[in-house]
């Protein structure tokens, strides 16, 4: 069995002020104080050597024991229906669903799909599923069934825990065992099932942070997304890195909207909350009424969620002026404009919004922002790389470039996936240096910023544009809201860009208006020269801006849904 803890060196001052700063490379450890990378040690790990936090649990599962030992009693999730579970119960629900799944045949590397709304169904199974070294297999709930199919297919899921409703799915799919989750808005959903004895510890199979924990699939559609195998050691080093950067307590409160399934929900919040022992409130969906009434009758602390979801509790700040309890907002998975973070600030002055770069291929967090980003001079980055992370900015040909010079963020870390599952992919190297795909700068402090994905640079007539640029420009706009930028084909400049827009309640703008208010803020060549009017802009089943529906919003002759 590999020894994670191979060459155990505490992380001390002297080895944080001798570790050496390549070009253009930022170095997680570099970035932050001795409070947050204190305890750290150097590891060797399938090759690659990488300083961890030295301590930490060996599974998701052994988290939540060493929780219930400190706060059995304590309340560790409250479902959407409002029913409460503490640690101990919860604990021994898991306990008992890995019995069931040891009587179904699941056993060390068994890959089980999860095809479950937000519930703490879902956290049973998960968490079940790694008392036992198997492999949770997060399958979208938004998706169709062809797309769930070949996901599985893909993910050689060989057990199945899904919510009834997609029980027709698989009617006659008799190449794996179906474990249904009933009625779960009356009782819990697992009670019809006839629960073995708990299994002693003894008949577990031993776990290790090596062991493989998760395959999630990244975005896209199924013939293009990739298995990202994370380990243990990945997502716990990553659940650490939040734990510390956030100053999470048992004393924090928050709540899960966002799909259980990604590798927010999965890893950000329902793995962090279960580590620190704080209480997680699960709801179905995104309510933003439901949410803030939450935050003010819960006294909610924190909140993570991605951009859209916050435009969306904005719109209802009126409504809810006041929530003293709050004191952290995270947010990830796209762009957050500058003016938002603004108007947050001027809403809830008392909390400190916390820009997150990410992605499910280093276990959620890449880079964080380490302070309240709406006071900082660098408040239009992403922050700094989190302990154990290096990033580097290369050029097409993988040479660094300089500090201050546009490359594609490639990083290396304790949280960076060691293989895609059976496949090899371009973007990751021998040396486990991960190409996110995306443009991005350092500055000399350490601070990211991403400027666009690869793919979105918009080509017009040989001038780059980040669209990332201009939907900032147009979300600075008194009455904007969100926007989305995109190229579309042009006979002349081969690329134009264009811009999908979701005004304010009550606003109405018209283009000369925004084109007036851009050439202030922007070159000519970058004002989107269509504009579409959109009541909700559209999104992909991870809720990020859809670039490709807004082209072919642009190029389909019949006019929008407005």
């Amino acid at each position: 069995m590999l020894i994670f803890y191979e060459s155990l060196i505490l992380h001390n001052v002297i080895l944080y002020l001798t570790l050496a700063k390549g070009k253009n490379m930022v170095k997680g450890n570099e970035c932050w104080g001795f409070d947050i990378i204190s305890g750290m040690c150097t590891v060797h790990i399938a090759g690659r050597e990488l300083t961890a936090f030295c301590g930490i649990p060996s599974s998701p599962y052994l988290m939540l024991m060493e929780t219930e030992k400190r706060n059995g009693e304590k309340t560790a999730i409250v479902d959407n229906w409002n029913r409460p579970y503490s640690f101990s119960e919860l604990l021994l629900k898991v306990n008992q669903f890995s019995g069931y799944l040891q009587s179904k045949g699941v056993d060390k590397g068994s890959h089980v799909g999860l095809l479950l709304y937000n519930c703490v169904e879902f956290a049973v199974a998960f968490l079940a599923i790694s008392r036992l070294g198997a492999v949770t297999v997060p399958l979208p709930g938004k998706y169709r069934r062809p797309e769930v199919i070949s996901l599985m297919e893909k993910g050689n899921v060989t057990v199945l825990v899904c919510d009834e409703h997609f029980a027709p799915w698989f009617e006659g799919y008799s190449c794996m065992t179906i474990i249904l989750c009933r009625n779960i808005s009356q009782v819990y959903g697992f009670s019809h099932l006839d629960m073995p004895a708990v299994p002693s510890a003894g008949t577990c199979p031993s776990v290790s942070l090596s062991d493989t924990s998760l395959i999630m699939f990244t975005s896209g559609t199924t013939s293009q997304s990739k298995g990202v195998l994370l380990k243990n050691y990945n997502i716990i080093h990553s659940i650490e890195a939040y734990r510390r950067i956030f100053h999470i307590t048992d004393n924090d409160r928050t709540l899960l909207a966002t799909p259980v399934y990604h590798v927010t929900g999965i890893i950000a919040l329902l793995g962090l909350f279960i580590y620190t022992g704080g209480t997680l409130w699960i709801m179905n969906k995104v309510d933003p009424r439901r949410m803030l009434q939450c935050a003010i009758d819960e006294s909610l602390t924190f909140i993570h969620a991605s951009p859209t979801v916050f435009h969306l509790l904005l719109e209802h700040r009126d409504e809810f002026r006041q929530i003293p309890s709050l004191k952290q907002f995270a947010c990830g998975s796209s762009n957050m404009p500058v003016r938002s973070i603004e108007k947050i600030k001027e809403w809830l002055p008392q909390v400190d919004f916390h820009t997150i770069y990410g992605m499910t291929e280093v276990s959620s967090p890449a880079t964080i922002f380490p302070a309240g980003a709406a006071g900082s001079p660098y408040r239009e980055s992403s922050g700094v790389p989190i302990p154990g992370l290096d990033i580097k900015i290369v050029d097409s040909w993988g040479n660094d470039v300089e500090n201050g010079c546009l490359g594609e963020i490639t990083m290396y870390g304790t949280n960076v996936l060691e293989t895609y599952y059976n496949i090899k992919s371009p973007d990751l190297s021998d040396d486990g240096w991960i190409r996110s795909g995306d443009i991005g700068y350092v500055n000399d402090e350490g601070y990211l910023w991403v400027v666009d994905r690869k793919k979105d640079m918009i080509n017009r007539g040989g001038e780059k544009i980040s669209t990332i640029d201009v939907e900032n420009a147009l979300c600075a706009i008194p009455g904007v809201s969100e926007a989305i930028v995109a190229g579309i084909p042009d006979e002349m400049y081969g690329e134009i860009p264009a811009a999908a827009v979701k005004l304010e309640n009550g606003v109405r703008l018209a283009e000369e208006e925004i084109r007036s208010f851009l050439k202030l803020q922007l070159a000519g060549y970058m004002i989107p020269v269509r504009y579409i009017f959109l009541k909700n802009l559209p999104r992909t089943v991870n809720g990020k801006p859809d670039k490709q529906a807004v082209k072919k919003l642009f190029t389909n002759e019949k006019e929008p849904c407005l």
